[in-house]
């Protein structure tokens, strides 16, 4: 569909709002690294969306409500929806590392390691000896000696992991059980709402407030000595848990390998309007 490849085009290398970022750290033996967090952006909100409605009966284009579907990948309807889904992976891969190189360039450096990995999306893998189509939401993809990046907050480490390779039975029996996952960042305590409080849409006339205040944002990035730019307060580290204690809690499945420092955080203002949903 014509529409669906320009939307991709003109989308292509932006981060968007909510909870996407683009951030600068520094690793404990101060070497820098640049970290995004965003997917497939309104490309794979549109596939998504559109299937979630001929899923249920409806055209596609036609709103309907955000239920869960099932769809026979051995139908045309469910091959079709698999298809455009690893094509999202990969628009999504493209666009993360054109913005990572970007900041490189801009930092007038050179890159040595890329680290990669996706979350929400689904798999086709055998475990078990049985094929499977795993589907990680808000995980990310942990097998032995695998990669993968985990963010914390706007005021909080990050961490590079690697999936364990151990030879301890209970360890493996534990990541078995997972299904190689792990958890793909520190997730929130706080609803967006609660946070940040409800304004009308089209006026802006606040008719609830919230818990966090832009002063308790600034006192918590300040003190971690990050430079903020954008970011609203339903994005305040206050709303999310503490990294460590989450990666503590998934034991020795994975190893951290490098523990990130924000420098600089960089995401859409709390008014700023994002055209492109994903």
């Amino acid at each position: 569909r014509g529409n669906l490849r320009e939307k991709a085009r003109a989308q292509l290398g932006t981060v968007g709002s909510g909870n996407h970022y683009v951030d600068v750290f520094a690793d404990e033996a101060g070497a820098l690294w640049v970290g995004v967090h965003f997917g497939s952006r309104g490309f794979g909100h549109t596939v998504a969306s559109n299937f979630l409605a001929l899923g249920q009966g409806a055209a596609w284009g036609e709103r309907v409500p955000e239920t869960e579907v099932l769809l026979g990948l051995d139908q045309p309807i469910g091959h079709d929806y698999w298809a455009l889904m690893e094509l999202a992976g990969r628009y999504a891969y493209a666009g993360r590392e054109w913005v990572a190189r970007k900041v490189v360039s801009i930092l007038n450096a050179n890159e040595l390691e890329l680290v990669h990995n996706h979350h929400n999306f689904a798999w086709k893998e055998t475990h078990e000896g049985e094929e499977l189509v795993v589907v990680r939401k808000g995980a990310t993809p942990a097998f032995p000696g695998q990669l993968g990046f985990i963010g914390g907050s706007m005021g909080d480490d990050a961490v590079i992991v690697r999936g364990a390779t151990s030879s301890d039975e209970a360890v493996t029996a534990v990541q078995r059980e997972a299904l190689y996952s792990t958890v793909h960042g520190a997730g929130r305590v706080m609803s967006r709402t609660a946070a940040a409080g409800k304004r009308h849409r089209k006026t802006g006339k606040v008719l609830s407030e919230g818990r966090i205040t832009p002063e308790m944002m600034q006192a918590w990035v300040g003190e971690k000595g990050v430079v903020l730019r954008g970011g609203g307060l339903d994005e305040s580290p206050h709303v999310y848990r503490r990294l460590p204690e989450v990666l503590a809690a998934q034991g020795p499945t994975i190893e951290v390998l490098h523990t990130l420092r924000p420098l600089i955080v960089v995401m859409a203002g709390a008014d700023e309007f994002d055209p492109y949903k994903d």
